[in-house]
């Protein structure tokens, strides 16, 4: 059997948004389950575009979500290069192939031409569109003599007339098309360059791709690419085409509708392995019930039959849970890794107030904010919490008492501080809440959090009298 072989095929013209990372991630997957290769493919043909920010953005961010690719760019392999701007002699020898064999043609239509016959064919309203094949019957002789002087060509394909397309989608069944629908598309452009089309299959067939996993914007290709793959006496590769990824409005995602960048994600305090988990449940599903799973377990239980050809709804909510349930999972050491250009140096005080804090948010970018307090007094208090505590006739009394009894603790730890909270809501016969509002407020300035009886240890008793000191002279 075949060893399995993918790839992921963007374009470096901007960032790696989310739809693309999905489909790289699906392509990887594959090929982790099946033993196979990833390929990475930088179609870079079109050098008007060109953006090399955007190509080490793509690098970035793929190796970020742990999607190392077997062959490509920086890592080589034996079907190289991987840039199709380094591939161009290929494109063209094989152009010249067809063009030999009499299936495919020059076409020296103008682009005042073309613009005409599309405006014609718009006013018609007969509902034809496409070339109209003016040049498909020039005489060999007569092409040759006109691209010897000189004048400019492209080449196009001859589509067979007549014909039933079909193919097996993987997702989505058998689908067929007839080639009256399909234009005699241009193979190789005036500058040399070849279209998406011809470079998408001769660099499929001579990366020994097995399987093509792509966008389902890409089925009203797969014909051509089947027509262009028998054109050439070439076995096609087993094609699928995943769903459409949808905003929450129902309509598709795009740059204007949340298709942020993967480092965007990043920036925003989301985790590599939560985006990934969230990403390939994005139209598969395992089969039962599981939301949070290991790579390995993705690996083991990913299958095509299981994805679902119906577009899946980019929830940020979602998103939001999944993170929040690995960054619980996360060691405090390994979020410290990620943040610490913005935190305190390591200390044992700082991880065990970021394993605290953890569980209280869903981004890691907001634990700095969050951890403030554990290491600097507040100066602003939160002002319902202040107005509550400034209501309570005991309020003053509480502080007096908790700040006495601190002075006093021999061992401050999470079970003596629960203790002495316990001792003052028995002194003065009150709610839990009378004593730990007053108390929170004052030590760390904020109306909720975690628990007092962790919090207090970690800051120190002496520093918390401190704080419930310049609290009540603020009272």
């Amino acid at each position: 059997m075949n060893e399995i072989r993918v790839r992921f095929a963007p374009s470096p013209t901007g960032y790696l948004h989310v739809g693309g990372a999905r489909t790289a991630l699906f392509n990887w997957l594959y090929a982790k389950k099946h033993g196979g290769k990833f390929l990475l493919r930088i179609e870079d043909t079109d050098r008007s575009r060109y953006n090399e920010n955007a190509l080490d953005e793509i690098f970035t961010s793929l190796r970020w979500l742990g999607l190392q690719w077997d062959e490509g760019p920086e890592v080589g392999g034996d079907c190289g290069s991987y840039f199709q701007s380094e591939r161009l002699e290929l494109y063209n020898k094989h152009a010249a192939e067809l063009l030999e064999k009499g299936l495919a043609y020059r076409c020296f239509c103008t682009e005042e031409r073309l613009s005409k016959l599309r405006e014609e064919q718009e006013k018609s309203g007969a509902g034809v569109s496409g070339y109209d094949k003016k040049c498909r019957d020039l005489p060999k002789s007569e092409s040759d003599a006109r691209a010897k002087n000189g004048e400019i060509s492209v080449i196009r394909l001859k589509i067979p007339e007549n014909r039933i397309v079909s193919f097996g989608d993987k997702i989505r069944g058998e689908i067929s098309f007839d080639t009256k629908t399909q234009d005699d598309f241009v193979l190789l452009k005036s500058d040399g360059f070849p279209t998406y089309h011809l470079a998408n299959v001769i660099d499929d067939h001579f990366m020994k791709i097995t399987n093509v996993l792509r966008g389902d914007e890409w089925i009203t290709s797969t014909p051509k690419h089947i027509l262009l793959y028998e054109a050439f006496g070439w076995t096609a590769p087993k094609f699928a085409h995943l769903p459409v990824i949808l905003s929450e409005d129902g309509s598709k995602l795009s740059k204007r509708k949340g298709a942020a960048s993967v480092m965007d994600y990043k920036k925003l305090g989301v985790l590599p392995d939560a985006l990934r988990n969230f990403l390939a449940l994005l139209g598969w599903n395992p089969g039962d019930d599981r939301e949070i799973m290991t790579i390995d377990e993705i690996i083991s239980a990913f299958s095509l039959e299981k994805v679902s050809p119906k577009g899946s709804v980019f929830d940020t909510k979602k998103l939001d849970w999944v993170n929040s349930e690995y960054m619980k999972k996360t060691p405090a050491e390994t979020l410290y890794e990620e943040l610490k250009s913005e935190l305190p140096e390591k200390s044992d005080k700082l991880i065990a107030a970021i394993n605290l804090m953890k569980e209280r948010t869903n981004k890691i970018t907001e634990i700095p904010a969050l951890c403030d307090f554990f290491f600097n007094a507040p100066k602003i208090y939160d002002e319902q919490t202040l107005a509550k505590v400034k209501k309570d006739a005991n309020a003053a009394n509480i502080l007096k008492e908790i700040a006495q009894n601190l002075t006093e603790m021999q061992i401050c730890n999470a079970e003596t501080s629960d203790k002495l909270l316990q001792d003052v809501v028995a002194k003065f016969a009150v709610g839990f809440g009378k004593v730990g509002l007053p108390a929170r407020l004052a030590i760390t300035g904020l109306g909720g959090g975690p628990s007092l009886h962790d919090i207090i240890p970690l800051i120190g008793k002496d520093e918390c009298v401190e704080r419930i000191n310049a609290f009540l002279a603020e009272l």
